[in-house]
This record gives structure tokens, C-alpha cells and sequence, in this order.
């Protein structure tokens, strides 16, 4: 395959990959058995679609693949604890468990994907709790043994979560 091939090819790849995290976010409201057979499913086609045949293209024709970014030093982003939330009165901690699960799979995912993913479902269903808090309670959720952790879950960006199984 030629650079202009590639080009082409790798164009609609990227499409395929935004459009099924479009699908993925779809996925997310629904029935808990559903939503983690088709979710499962669709992060192992994302994961090959990546390490696979976007990297047999970009091995070919390196010019294509996306510039390599410098590590950032690790940072903490948040010192918060669950015992300093104050919830709502119409929010309770099993809300806001539901909504973490929600937007998590059994495959690794890192603390600030699962913050921004459950704030997002948040603003959907009008609960009105930080990005702080959220990731407050993904600590008790990992300490309690509900999910799997990896990492200093203070720092978003360098730890990792999962469902559990």
C-alpha cells in the first residue's frame, strides 16, 4: 500500500474508532447486562483496531502515526476524601456508585476517563456532585475492594480502574 492508500485508510479508521466511542457512550445507559456484553465487545474491536491494524499502518508509513507525546510528571489532582463530601440531601452514595459502575468496564481505564465520563452521566441525570467528590467515592469503591485500582487514585491521569471479574 502506497502513503496516499494508507492516508485513506487509516482516515476511516480514526471515523470507525470516534464513532464507536459515539456507541460506547450510547452503550452506557443501558440495562447492566447489555450494556457490559455490547461494551465489552466494542473495547476489544477498539483495542485491536489500535494496536493492531492502526500499527501495521503506521509501521509502514511512520509520517502517519500521531507524534509521540513527552511523559508528564505525575500530580496529584485532587486531596479530597469521602468522608469530607457533603452530599446533597436527594443524592445518596448509592447514586452515585450506580453512576461510577456505569461508566466502567472490565477493561483498565484511567481515574480522570472514569471522572469525566461519570461527571458527564451526572449532568445527564441532574445530580449536582464535583469532579472531586466523584473521584472521592471512586477511592471508597476501590478501598472496599468494589473495583479494581492501580496506581495513587489521587492522580487521575497515572492510575487505573476497572470493574471487578
Amino acid at each position: 500500500m502506497n502513503r496516499e492508500q494508507a492516508a485513506e485508510i487509516q482516515g476511516h479508521l480514526l471515523d470507525a474508532d470516534s464513532a464507536m466511542a459515539l456507541a460506547r457512550r450510547a452503550i452506557a445507559g443501558l440495562a447492566k447486562e447489555d450494556r457490559e456484553k455490547l461494551d465489552c465487545l466494542l473495547a476489544e474491536i477498539a483495542s485491536a483496531l489500535q494496536s493492531e491494524v492502526l500499527a501495521a499502518i503506521h509501521e509502514r508509513h511512520p509520517d502517519l502515526a500521531p507524534p509521540v507525546e513527552e511523559k508528564a510528571e505525575p500530580f496529584i489532582n485532587s486531596e479530597l476524601r469521602w468522608d469530607q463530601v457533603r452530599l446533597p440531601k436527594s443524592i445518596s452514595e448509592a447514586d452515585i456508585d450506580a453512576v461510577i459502575v456505569s461508566v466502567m468496564t472490565q477493561q483498565w481505564r484511567k481515574v480522570a476517563m472514569v471522572v469525566a465520563k461519570a461527571s458527564e452521566r451526572c449532568r445527564q441525570l441532574g445530580l449536582a456532585i464535583s469532579n472531586e467528590a466523584l473521584a472521592a467515592r471512586i477511592q471508597v469503591l476501590a478501598k472496599t475492594g468494589a473495583i479494581e485500582d492501580a496506581g495513587d487514585l489521587r492522580m487521575w491521569g497515572f492510575s487505573e480502574v476497572r470493574l471487578k471479574g
